[in-house]
This record gives structure tokens, C-alpha cells and sequence, in this order.
């Protein structure tokens, strides 16, 4: 059960505030990029990891591979000016058939247990996704007003890894091309070919770094996950 795994993580992060790609910013003085490459680096499942950067990153990130021995980055690739054109930009490179994951890269806390649910899942069925049930009452709201309360137990958040076998994901990809449509993730895409996408339950931690308050959450799960090993 091997698999290739895509990060996009050409993004600006804008909404981090950081004034540079919030990816190189540290969390106990290890960048978020790394702490998110080392999860499929020590994952012996892993055969190889498609990095689609800025360019302006990419002196940076190869210094951040070398220094932190990251070595099963198979190519950095130039990012889109979407994250789904930088995901295909990476699809395109890939030449076998099998299972590819798709990360976040802002995703750094994601367990390797929950990876190997996803692929083995993704295996079966052709596409799976990683998602928690919402806590939350949710309300489906319109200019302001509450049109009615959403029944919780059939809603989900989304996260990823997302994981296809490529060539489906190719088909999606190409199909959503052709028709100039521009999905909030991957699993959307492969929607559009009326191919069913499973669920594999993953964990609240498994937080998207977004605004500068995220990365107090960072801290506080690298906290809990250091006292769960000792």
C-alpha cells in the first residue's frame, strides 16, 4: 500500500498576515512546511512527494530540504494562480496509475494512522476524503436572516488529505478544465463525473493554518502531542 502524495503550497496566505508565505513561518522553531513534510518523509508508505512552489520560495525551500534532510521531494513544481492549478500542474507530471493524496500543506498536525485509513479506503473505492463530523448548530442563512437550522448529523467539514486514484483524478482535472471550472477541493471535481467519494473519520486536530490565531492552536496541539509521548 504505497501512494505519492501533492502539497500546493504556492499560496501568498494573505490572510495569516505574515508578509510572506505563511508556510515558512516557525512553530517551535521549525517551519510549518517542514513539520507538514515530515509526516510523509518518515511515512514508509510514502513513495514520493510533488511540492508545487512560488518561485520566489524556491531558493528558500530547497535549503529548508537539505537542512532538514527532506528527501523525497521528487520535483518542485511552479504553483498556479489557483491552488487547484497548481495541483494540476503536479498531475500532470505524475506518469504511473495507483493512489495519489492530495495535502494541504498549512495542515501540518495530520496523524499517519489517519493516512493509512484514507489511501486503504481510497484503494476500495476508487476516492476518499478526510473529514470530521461539525460540532456546531449550523443555520442556512440568507441577507442576514435565518432561513432554517441544518440537520448536524448529515454535515461534515472537509479536510485532507483527499485521496483518488490518479487516473480518475486526471479525468476530473481535465474534465474541470475543459469546462473553465474552478472547485473549493479536490473531491468537487471528482463529484462533477457522478463518482461517489467515501468519508474516513479524521481528528479535530488536524487544523488548516489560515490566521495568526491558528497558530496559537499549533502550539497548543504540539503541547498535547509531545505529553501523549512521553
Amino acid at each position: 500500500m504505497t501512494y505519492q502524495v501533492i502539497i500546493p503550497a504556492a499560496g501568498l496566505g494573505k490572510r495569516m498576515q505574515a508578509g510572506k508565505n505563511k508556510l515558512l513561518l516557525e512553530i517551535n522553531e521549525i517551519p510549518v512546511l517542514v513539520h507538514t513534510l515530515k509526516v510523509f518523509e518518515e511515512d514508509e508508505a510514502c513513495s514520493g512527494i510533488l511540492l508545487a512552489i512560488h518561485p520566489q520560495d524556491e531558493k528558500e525551500i530547497n535549503e529548508l530540504l537539505k537542512n532538514f534532510s527532506i528527501g523525497k521531494v521528487l520535483s518542485l513544481i511552479p504553483g498556479g494562480d489557483e491552488r487547484q492549478h497548481s495541483i494540476h500542474n503536479a498531475l500532470k507530471t505524475v506518469k504511473v496509475d495507483g493512489t495519489i493524496l492530495v495535502h494541504d500543506a498549512a495542515r501540518p498536525f495530520i496523524r499517519k494512522s489517519h493516512i493509512h485509513h484514507l489511501t486503504q479506503k481510497a484503494e476500495e473505492t476508487g476516492a476518499a476524503i478526510m473529514a470530521v463530523q461539525t460540532k456546531d448548530t449550523m443555520k442556512r442563512v440568507s441577507e442576514g436572516v435565518v432561513m432554517e437550522t441544518v440537520e448536524r448529523s448529515s454535515l461534515w467539514a472537509v479536510q485532507t488529505p483527499q485521496a483518488f486514484r490518479i487516473s480518475l483524478l486526471k479525468e476530473a482535472y481535465e474534465k474541470a478544465e475543459r469546462d473553465h471550472f474552478l472547485g473549493t477541493d479536490d473531491a468537487s471535481l471528482v463529484e462533477r463525473l457522478n463518482y461517489p467519494v467515501a468519508i474516513v473519520e479524521g481528528d479535530y486536530d488536524n487544523i488548516k493554518l489560515t490566521t495568526p490565531e491558528d497558530l496559537y492552536f499549533a502550539e497548543a496541539i504540539l503541547k498535547k502531542r509531545e505529553k501523549e509521548l512521553n
